[in-house]
């Protein structure tokens, strides 16, 4: 089963985040993602061709991440839109964040 095929789980408090040499394996499935400074989150950056065309990317992540539970940090500027992504509730990083770094692929 790939990544876009799984769906988010809640997670709580007391699980463990991912152990870097799993994110790395998880990071081979997702195209273009990289590790945040500190290890604790990925982030990607989509180019378009004008602010319209950002918004109209970032409008599409809105029902994904509702549907999974799952809420990415999305920032927005001219022809540009970053996504980054982590598990807050356990302090970094969870095969959700994965799951759904893979779905907004999907999008694009």
């Amino acid at each position: 089963m790939t990544l876009a095929d799984k769906h988010c789980v809640p997670c709580e408090g007391g699980a463990k985040p991912l152990t870097v040499q799993q994110a790395k394996e998880l990071l081979r499935q997702v195209g273009g993602w990289a590790p945040g400074e500190d290890g604790k989150w990925i982030v990607k950056q989509f180019k378009f061709g004008d602010f319209v065309e950002a918004m109209n990317f970032a409008n599409k992540i809105t029902p994904v991440a509702e549907r999974e539970g799952h809420h990415p940090d999305v920032h927005i500027s001219y022809g540009k839109v970053v996504v980054e992504l982590s598990t807050h509730a356990i302090k970094g990083l969870s095969e959700n964040d994965f799951i759904l770094a893979s779905k907004i692929d999907a999008l694009n």
